[in-house]
């Protein structure tokens, strides 16, 4: 009897149907670090559209971002190449403020629209308090079509209309009441240790100003420029005693030296009588 052939014969081995896929070289796989245009090394071109990147972790950010040229180079949208660390600033970043020993604080900023043909146009407005903590403080209002422009302006607005505040060590001379259009401001002196009570606008202006003690109330208005033109008139009402002694033409007293207390008068002394006693 004919052996029937073996058909597993002809058939390859495992190992041979499987040595051409090991043997096959690995498909280059597509990095996915850098999502940009060309990205030259790790994390370059970052962003839609980002420009090529020079360095490990560098690249252009942000939409449109330009090409970084070190570490964090090109940020923002539509943001300029970054030269150093942390380069190319988001849209208009304002970081050119003068160092001439004053410190400045927003009061308020204020949006308005102007509605046109093409859809609304905003504008913003805002009120700067700019003081050096030494008596000299100042308010300043800055229109823009961009917020940093509108507080520029403001900044240099409240340094041009710099004025003196007189003061008696932390605390204002004596009581004052000021108005300016419907706000009116009542400020009374403290003494050492109460702190500045009274609201964020007052308090603003109390502090750039110098003062560090003082109670406050506000009778009227609430509105921010305001309440702020109410306490600076008020701060520039305020006189000290030796202005004023002089400007009447008088002499102006010496402080009084102070003076030993009188000692106690001697206590009297009591004369206890002998007891009676009762004879019976």
């Amino acid at each position: 009897m004919a052996e029937e052939p073996n058909q597993k014969e002809n058939a390859p081995s495992a190992e041979a149907s499987q040595a051409p896929a090991a043997a096959k070289p690995a498909e280059a796989k597509p990095a996915t670090q850098g999502g940009g245009q060309t990205g030259q090394r790790q994390g370059a071109g970052g962003g839609r559209f980002g420009g090529p990147g020079q360095g490990p972790g560098q690249g252009g950010g942000g939409r449109f971002g330009g090409p970084g040229q070190r570490q964090g180079g090109g940020g923002g949208r539509f943001g300029g190449p970054g030269q150093r660390q942390g380069g190319g600033g988001q849209r208009g970043r304002w970081n050119d403020k003068p160092d001439d020993g004053f410190s400045e604080k927003v009061l308020c900023i204020n949006r308005s629209a102007k509605v046109v043909k093409g859809g609304r146009r905003f504008g913003f407005s805002a009120v700067v308090i700019v003081g050096d903590k030494k008596g000299k403080v100042g308010i300043g209002q800055g229109k823009a079509n961009q917020v940093p422009d509108c507080i520029r302006k403001a900044s240099e607005n409240a340094r041009a209309e710099l004025v003196k505040v007189v003061l008696r060590d932390t605390t204002i001379p004596h009581e004052v009441l000021s108005r300016y259009d419907g706000a009116k401001v009542l400020l009374r002196p403290a003494s050492t240790g109460t702190g500045i009570i009274a609201g964020k606008t007052v308090r603003a202006i109390c502090e750039l100003a110098g003062v560090r003690n003082l109670l406050s109330k506000s009778l009227g208005s609430n509105n921010p420029l305001n309440l702020a033109k109410a306490t600076l008139s008020g701060l520039l009402e305020l006189r000290d005693r030796n202005e004023v002694m002089k400007a009447r033409g008088k002499s102006i007293p010496e402080p009084e030296a102070p003076t030993a207390e009188e000692p106690a008068a001697a206590a009297e002394s009591v004369v206890v009588g002998e007891p009676v006693v009762a004879v019976e």
